[in-house]
């Protein structure tokens, strides 16, 4: 195992405009020579639900690339990962090739990033897969939510990476009253999501459970909202331009926001706010 060397380190709080109450993702800045075991070790001690390593850009279109880990295992994308990675690299010295825009490089290709009103967003990736979900695996998820299949409204593959799927049920309060059994849904990565009242600050409630991943439930969830704003969007089911809530279950106070633009593009954005800075011994 090579000796470890001082690199430089930041913990990001993604999706909150008070600290401590989004989602942190471990950002590893200069992760040249690391090889995948070390990465796997990292995001298993860090036991976030990812822990990103910055590496020089293999497309010569892109400013930097980055590997994502949850505690279980890599994903090809993530979108709390990609805001706070893309805000330390920033914070770091990085100047994108392109002013305005940054674009990452990872396992599900080129991502383009945008800082509108001093907020960051990334532009949502293609779905790898969509359409309806099968009728048993709805039932198995049903079952597993402790719901009956009246309550769901509509149900979606909204995979971009992950393996995400999504039920969406009529209210908001119906979402946060859920109590998953997740041993019943070893390898799911679902989300649930429903209106708020007309008139609330925020259009919809959401929550995400990845015990696929390792991760129970995700506090804010960056690649289901995009993907899920992605369905939203393209069938007339929320405006082009609307908030999420996320995460008062687990105490944070997740605030993302949706914007679709008029060629389609939708782009997820949130506050991103370094909360530890430093270095790690790697």
């Amino acid at each position: 195992m090579p000796t470890p060397r001082p690199r430089p380190f930041a913990q990001v709080d993604v999706f909150s405009a008070t600290p401590y109450l989004g989602n942190p993702v471990a950002v590893v800045l200069d992760a040249a020579g690391l090889d995948e075991g070390a990465m796997r070790r990292v995001a298993r001690w860090t036991n976030l639900s990812e822990t990103t390593f910055v590496l020089p850009p293999e497309d010569p279109r892109a400013d930097y690339r980055l590997r994502i880990f949850t505690p279980a295992g890599e994903l090809p994308f993530a979108g709390h990962p990609t805001l706070g990675s893309a805000h330390a690299w920033l914070e770091h010295g990085g100047v994108p090739r392109t002013e305005g825009r940054v674009v990452q490089e990872c396992g599900a290709g080129l991502v383009t990033l945008r800082r509108d009103d001093g907020l960051l967003s990334f532009a949502a990736p293609p779905t790898l897969r969509s359409g309806a979900l099968e009728e048993e695996y709805l039932e198995r998820l049903v079952t597993a939510f402790g719901i009956t299949r009246d309550r769901v409204v509509a149900h979606q593959w909204v995979d971009n990476g992950p393996g995400w799927a999504v039920l969406r049920l009529a209210t908001a309060q119906e979402v946060l009253a859920l109590e998953p059994d997740l041993s019943q849904i070893p390898t799911a990565m679902v989300g649930a999501v429903g209106a708020h009242p007309p008139g609330s600050e925020h259009a919809f409630e959401l929550r995400a459970f990845a015990p696929a991943a390792g991760v129970a439930e995700d506090p804010v969830c960056g690649s289901l909202n995009a993907s899920v704003g992605q369905w939203l969007t393209g069938t007339g089911a929320a405006p082009a331009h609307y908030r999420v809530s996320q995460g008062a279950r687990l105490d944070r106070a997740g605030d993302i926001t949706v914007t679709a633009d008029p060629d389609g593009t939708v782009w997820v954005g949130g506050t991103t706010i370094t909360c530890f800075r430093g270095t790690a011994a790697l």
